[in-house]
């Protein structure tokens, strides 16, 4: 297959084709060094078309049902006349580098609906268990079209924290039952939840999910108090059912009112963009560092005193930088 030229991504992504919008991810997504401008001139075109859609992380522990529940949320969605994008972050085989879980196949529905796009991608071992380039992914998917985009991460290690940086929204899944609700009450998780819900509320686990649910809004109000913006609600959801769909999408809606209301919403994204430039400059930086062959002896060396211990590696890092930046 001829590989298509930045204008036919640009056009073909613009025209909705969902071939063209995953080859043009697949283009972001490259670690080659020859592809990185013609990604910088994609992201550059598209740009305008960017920016108006709703931004929603999702994450909780790996068997909470985040896919299932996506698969719910995003029918409900697309039903209502939306259109969905889906970046569903699976962990990296250690081996390959492929992605090991399969979201699209467990997203049966929407997967296959005309409305939606759902990508897997795997991290690459990126720290956060989102890929490196799932904001600019995530521009692409919305110059396509596409209003909402959702973005399911791994649910391990700092995936709340890179979540929670990218998105409006940020959604904790919980499961009752499983000491999910405790470990769902570390400071951390809990002050960047803008919503917390206790997945899998049907059948014979519909009671232990509310009393989950009754002592994760315990744990908010004290976590809390009154002095914020949004106060984070707590609810209880089956994707398997389909229930509590509705009222997660009431929530985020709420939630991007308050925060217009109050001023914040565009300050929060701006907050984003900021920290992103500062991301890309920082990963730009590392990069140029290893590919500079005059510094290779010295980045070796520095590697190798380093693993010895017998110099700080903050000391090391210091005058490699010094080297780099007065060449």
């Amino acid at each position: 297959m001829t590989k298509p030229s930045v204008d036919e991504l640009v056009a073909g992504v613009r025209a909705g084709d969902r071939a063209m919008l995953g080859r043009a991810i697949t283009l972001i997504e490259s670690r080659s060094l020859r592809h990185q401008d013609d990604a910088a001139r994609l992201l550059t075109e598209l740009m305008p078309a960017t920016g108006r859609a709703w931004r929603v992380g999702i994450t909780g522990v790996p068997g909470v049902g985040k896919s299932t529940f996506i698969d719910a949320l995003g029918m409900w969605l697309v039903d209502r006349g939306h259109r969905v994008a889906v970046l569903a972050v699976d962990p990296s085989s250690t081996r390959s580098g492929g992605s090991i879980l399969g979201d699209k196949t467990r997203m049966q529905r929407l997967s296959v609906h005309p409305a939606a796009f759902v990508r897997p991608s795997p991290t690459g071992g990126t720290l956060g268990g989102v890929t490196s380039h799932t904001r600019e992914a995530m521009l692409v998917c919305e110059s396509a079209g596409y209003d909402v985009v959702l973005v399911e991460t791994v649910g391990v290690g700092q995936s709340e924290l890179a979540v929670a940086g990218m998105t409006d929204f940020f959604l904790l899944l919980m499961l009752a039952g499983a000491g999910d609700e405790l470990q769902g009450i570390k400071r951390g998780v809990m002050e960047l939840a803008d919503c917390v819900a206790v997945n899998k509320a049907d059948g014979k686990n519909r009671r232990p999910a509310q009393r989950a649910a009754a002592t994760c809004s315990g744990a908010l109000r004290l976590l809390h108090g009154l002095n914020r913006t949004w106060t984070p609600a707590v609810l209880t959801v089956s994707g398997q059912e389909g229930e509590g769909v509705a009222a997660v999408w009431d929530l985020v809606a709420q939630h991007r009112t308050t925060l217009q209301a109050a001023g914040e919403w565009e300050a929060r994204r701006s907050g984003q963009r900021v920290a992103w430039l500062w991301d890309r400059l920082d990963d730009g930086l590392r990069q140029a560092l290893r590919a500079d062959q005059s510094l290779s002896a010295q980045v070796a060396r520095a590697e190798a005193a380093a693993a010895a211990g017998t110099q700080p590696p903050t000391v090391l890092a210091r005058q490699l930088l010094t080297r780099f930046l007065d060449r």
